[in-house]
């Protein structure tokens, strides 16, 4: 690997890193040399995953908090300090949907559960706009770094039943670009953002959406196929080329811009 895709030595803090594409990211990130700092609510998760990156001979770290609570991750931060001393990167993988903010063609559109989909709006841009507020300075003490944060199809294009999770991805995106301008005036080129678009990928959140319980395709999973010129999901472990490259100083003079992993499907027109 040419150096400056190496993390060798760089303290990665990753939220949302018990879940599904949670996994992925931490184990490649480990692989690229980085010390990881897995943050996520559950603990058996966590830990287990910490042990296989010591057992392969990585360095890492479980935080049990919410990413919508700053004082759990400001005493995450203390730890972190305490452990590593520096922090080098941050990955805002935490988000989702929930089944109470997802509409369905037979409901009316005039009565959306408010609650629901402001807690998974809530989640997706303020769950990654808090952890910035907290892990950021250090990365400034700590001579720079790099933050993605993790957008989606949602973000730029209508996408059925997932309003909130949509609104919070399009303002992921606006919020990468509006940090990326005001961190390279204040900081020059010492901290970065960018962001990732995932294609569709199968997690826990929307599992029950795109299949059914045989694994075979609900009408809405074959519509993501059918508009993927891929002609299927995306596996997990496709998103970390792209996220080791933008954590990495092979992508220094990148900053703002989202990266789109989908296999085609922002670009198809469906003819």
């Amino acid at each position: 690997m040419n150096d400056s895709f190496s993390l060798k030595g760089r303290v990665i803090v990753v939220t949302g890193a018990t879940g599904v594409l949670g996994e992925a990211f931490v184990k490649s990130l480990s692989d690229a040399g980085a010390k990881l700092v897995l943050i996520g609510r559950n603990r058996e998760i966590a830990e287990t995953r910490v042990c296989e990156i010591k057992n392969a001979g990585g360095d890492a770290l479980a935080l049990i908090a919410d990413v919508l609570d700053k004082k759990q991750l400001e005493s995450g931060l203390d730890l972190i300090m305490q452990t590593y001393g520096r922090i080098d990167g941050l990955v805002n993988g935490a988000g989702g949907n929930m089944k109470e903010a997802v509409i369905d063609p037979a409901d009316d559109i005039f009565s959306i559960d408010i609650d629901a989909t402001r807690k998974v709006f809530d989640l997706n841009l303020f769950g990654s706009l808090i952890p910035v507020q907290v892990f950021g300075p250090m990365m400034v003490q700590s001579g720079g770094g790099s933050i993605v944060n993790i957008s989606s199809m949602a973000s730029s294009q209508a996408i059925t039943k997932v309003l909130g999770y949509s609104m919070a991805k399009a303002a992921i995106d606006n919020y990468t670009r509006w940090m990326c301008v005001e961190l390279a005036n204040r900081y020059g080129g010492k901290i970065r953002m960018n962001a990732i678009a995932p294609g569709f990928f199968i997690t826990h959140q929307n599992r029950a959406l795109l299949t059914n319980p045989d694994g075979s395709l609900t009408p809405r999973g074959q519509a993501v196929i059918n508009n993927t010129p891929y002609r299927r999901f995306g596996e997990p472990e496709e998103l970390c080329g792209a996220l080791t490259w933008l954590l990495s100083d092979a992508s220094s003079f990148v900053s703002g811009q989202t990266i789109y992993v989908d296999g085609g499907f922002s670009v198809f027109s469906g003819v």
